[in-house]
Formats: C-alpha cells, structure tokens, sequence
C-alpha cells in the first residue's frame, strides 16, 4: 500500500473500528491483572510486603521503556511498527509466567512483558490523535472502548478466579494479548509532515518549564495515590467478604462511569479547560481514597468510591493526553507522552506500589495505605493549583 492510500485508510472507518478495537484489548489485558495480579500472587504464597515490592520492581519498567520507544518513533516516524514490535514482545516474555515460579523469576518475567507494553499506549495515542485530527470528542469516543474492554475482562476474570482458581488471571491475559498483537497488524496510521524544528529547540525546551514540571509532579503524586488500589482494592474486598464476582463488579462499575465520563471529555475540557478539570478531579479522588479507607464496612462507601473512578482516572487521563498533544506538538508528541507514562505511571506508580506494600501489613494498615493515598491526591491538586491557568490552557508552551 502507497502512502497516500495508506494515509486515507488510516482516516477510514474501518481504521478507526481498529483503533477501538486495540484499545478494548489493551485496556481489557489491564482489567484483568491489574486488578487481579495481587490475587494471583497471594495464591502463590506471596507476602504483602513481597506483593507490594515486585509491583514496585514491575512498574520500574514503565520509567525507561516509553522514553525508549518513543524517541525510537519520533525519530523514525514509525510509531505503528513500534506498537506491533512491542505487542509481539509483550505476549512472548508475558509467556515466562507458565515456566517460571518465586519472586525472581515471576518478577523478570512480569518486568520484560511491563518493558515491551510501554510500547503500545504512548504510540496508539499519538496515532489516534492523528487519525482523528486532535478532535477531542472523536478521541474521547473511540478511547471509551478501552473503559469497556476493562469492564469486560475484569467481570469475567473475577468470575473465573471463583470458578477456577487464583491462576485464572495468567490464562486470560495470554489469550488477550495474543489477540491484541493479531489487531495490531490491520491497524493503519496517517502520515504526518512534521514540522522542522528551530535551531536549539529540543524535548527539554519544552518539558523544563514551570507549567511542565508542575504538571508531571500532579501526575506523579495522583499515581503514588493510586498505590494502595492498584495493589490491593481485591485482596481488601475479599478480606471485607466480597466473593470475586461481586469485586469484580465494584471495579466494573467503576470503569462504567468512567465510559460515560470519556463520552462528555471533550465537552467538558472544553467547558472547565485542562486545568480546572484536573483539580476538580485530583481532589475528588483525595475524596475517593478517604472514603475508601474511613467506611470500608459501608456497600455504599465502596460503592460511591468506585463512581469517582470517573474523575480520578477518566478525566484526569482525557485531560492530560489532551495537554501533552497539544504542548509538545508534532515534533516531541510520542516522547511527550512517554515522559506522561514514565514519570507519572513508572515513577509514581514504583512509589505507590512500593509504600502501600510497606503500610498494608496483610489488611491491618489498610487505614493508613489509603489515608496516605489522599494525602498524595491532595498534593497532586496543590501542584496543579501553582500552574497559570492561560499557559495551560495555551496549545504552545515554550517559556518558563
């Protein structure tokens, strides 16, 4: 295929199904073992201090992969053959799980498949972003499939782990990212004329700012909160009496509201900017992490705890990607978004992990995982809060 058929291809809708689809499965692999991993590990004999540390080792692999990946798609223009590589590498060492067992091995095995995933998110947004011309609202409606793959795999995960066993989750994963690497391949992308950049200008021209650096610290600190969630939200419902399919619906409904929340993004950052969307989020999740943590004998609690997933991750992600699109330009757009992933999801995620593993104490800390969790929320919003609402605002950022 030439490249201007390759290039309306990539506009078609055919493509944009395509594009759908990957988030579906990429988000869909999340859905079941980010909630699920430490279920698996647990069942594996796992400490919650060891749970907590080889989180932490894992996502240690989100800090160097994307700014790896992405440099390797700026500079080549090759982001689509970055995404399909790592995919293919991802299933392959994601395999090791089946012949490795121990904190080691386990830990290499789930690190090298992290490694290879940083490849894919930074790379299909870019590429979406293009295929849709920056649309915000066509963005938002093609990235809710991601909300409903993870619906999807974590119900039907956390009905499997009741059925079978605590290995249910490394089953399912294989077979989603298999299929994820399959619709990588139909997947078109646009060619894009970059503009030359002026003399002296590089990446750090544009990420050593005031507006910068405050942004990346909120993403960092939101992600830190995340910490106790992303690594114990399971094992905590189970320890309150929750069988695996009621958890598996509290997380559903939590990526349910998130669906309808990306459906109003683009409404919505335009109507609150980036800026006060971020804040009014940051501090709802602070709200969601205390709740959580102060009332975990309440169904209502956790229930309404879950709804502001909506905010929390959904509008806080919609947001962001949105301002890195546009503050990086074309030239820095997928190294822009790799330093989103690896600061804010590696750095902060590693810390998170790290931290709520110390303080969980199997279940007994669970109080002061998630009062620690709001006090990184309330400091990810005092961050956003110190930035210049017109320079956030603004598509091109290149002053201090």
């Amino acid at each position: 295929m030439n490249n201007g058929s390759s290039t309306q291809a990539a506009f078609g809708k055919t493509n944009l199904v395509l594009l759908s689809l990957t988030y579906l499965l990429y988000f869909g692999q999340l859905g079941v073992l980010v909630p699920y991993l430490g279920v698996f590990l647990d069942g594996r004999g796992f400490s919650s201090e060891e749970i907590g540390e080889l989180f932490a080792l894992i996502t240690f692999a989100r800090i160097l992969g994307p700014n790896l990946w992405a440099s390797m798609a700026d500079k080549s223009g090759k982001g689509l053959g970055i995404l399909q590589i790592g995919s293919f590498l991802t299933v392959s060492t994601f395999s090791l799980v089946f012949f490795v067992d121990g904190f080691w091995g386990l830990t290499l095995s789930f690190a090298l498949m992290m490694m290879f995933w940083t490849a894919i998110l930074p790379q299909l947004e870019v590429i979406t972003l293009n295929c849709v011309a920056s649309d915000a609202n066509k963005y938002s409606r093609i990235r809710l499939w991601g909300s409903i793959g993870f619906i999807l795999l974590t119900v039907i995960a956390g009905k499997a782990i009741d059925v079978f066993s605590s290995e249910a989750p490394v089953y399912a994963s294989i077979i989603v990212l298999l299929l994820l690497f399959i619709s990588s391949l139909l997947l078109r992308e646009p060619a894009v004329d970059k503009k030359t950049s002026a003399d002296g200008e590089s990446i750090f021209s544009k990420a050593l700012t005031w507006v910068f650096i405050c942004f990346i610290l909120s993403a960092l600190l939101l992600q830190v909160s995340f910490g106790p969630y992303y690594g114990f939200f399971a094992l905590y419902l189970r320890d309150l009496g929750y069988s695996g399919q009621a958890t598996g619906g509290f997380i559903a409904l939590g990526v349910v509201a998130e669906v309808f929340i990306f459906m109003q993004a683009g409404r919505l950052i335009k109507l609150c900017g980036v800026k006060g969307i971020l804040i009014i989020s940051t501090v709802l999740t602070a709200i969601r992490w205390f709740v959580l943590g102060a009332f975990p004998d309440y169904s209502f609690a956790i229930f309404s705890s879950q709804i502001l997933h909506a905010f929390s991750f959904g509008m806080t992600h919609a947001a962001s990607v949105h301002f890195i699109h546009h503050y990086f330009g074309l030239n820095f757009q997928a190294r822009g978004q790799a330093l989103y992933v690896s600061i804010g999801f590696g750095v902060g995620g590693a810390i998170g992990n790290y931290v709520a593993g110390l303080l969980w104490q199997q279940g007994i800390g669970a109080w002061s995982a998630f009062m620690f969790a709001t006090a990184a929320a309330v400091a990810s919003a005092v961050f956003l809060m110190l930035i210049p609402s017109a320079r956030m605002e603004s598509p091109n950022h290149t002053q201090a």
